[in-house]
């Protein structure tokens, strides 16, 4: 299948709309997410299971009378190098993926994850990507403020439901302190088309969402994602 991206990252701050958007392509038919958007058959690479996993662990081992293995009692990782394990255990299961021949024949790998500067950033996170990985990526970045990311944060937040995609959240002050500030306008500051990452040229594009589309999933965000993924197609075509 030639007109699909292989692998798509899909960054942004907490509850930007990276997880809308996939729940919204996944409500669209297949012919038409690859005519209008350029996605095959979806298969998602997301770093909040894994470390959900951990937090549920941890209150597993305390629960025992066993030392916490990777976050302490407030949710907090002991170590800031536990955020770089996340993105080597997203390059482990992209590397797992590849091993099924003709892998990308039909199948688009939307990788989704958020990094803020408190913990490295970006241009940590990028430095863990697998050469493979990065060897068939685009980047959409989705870009809100921190209010915004804020806002959504407790609008979309069931404490009955903290493990879900869609519906989990983070207190405030944990928000603040880990994503108030991001260095994406930086590591994207050379170049309007292309990262640099290890010698990789990795394409991106930006979809604003400031005024929200994507909580809705209707058409606004079908159109807007339409023209961003279309100026990433054409990037990610000549590279």
């Amino acid at each position: 299948m030639e007109n699909k991206f292989d692998v798509l990252l899909l960054l942004a701050r907490p509850a930007a709309g990276k997880s809308e958007i996939i729940d919204y392509l996944k409500r669209t038919d297949s012919a038409t997410r690859l005519q209008r958007f350029h996605i095959g058959a979806m298969d998602e690479i997301d770093d909040f299971p894994m470390l959900w996993v951990w937090f549920e662990e941890d209150a597993l081992l305390e629960k025992m009378g066993k030392p916490r293995l990777h976050t302490s009692p407030d949710g907090m990782f002991k170590e800031t190098y536990l955020w770089n394990l996340l993105i080597e255990r997203i390059s482990l299961e992209y590397q797992k993926r590849m091993r099924e021949p003709n892998y990308h024949a039909d199948t688009t790998t939307i990788v989704e994850f958020s990094r803020g500067k408190q913990h490295g950033g970006y241009r940590a996170a990028f430095e863990h990507l697998s050469d493979e990985l990065l060897a068939h990526a685009a980047i959409l970045y989705v870009n809100v403020s921190f209010a915004e990311s804020l806002r959504k944060n407790r609008a979309r937040f069931n404490p009955d439901r903290p493990d879900s995609i869609l519906e989990h959240g983070l207190p405030d002050e944990k928000l603040k302190f880990l994503y108030e500030h991001v260095d994406w306008d930086e590591v994207s500051a050379a170049d309007p088309a292309f990262i640099s990452i290890r010698g990789h040229r990795v394409p991106y594009a930006v979809m604003e969402n400031e005024d929200d589309v994507t909580t809705a999933r209707g058409e606004a965000l079908g159109n807007r994602l339409e023209e961003t993924l279309a100026r990433l197609w054409e990037i990610y075509t000549t590279r």
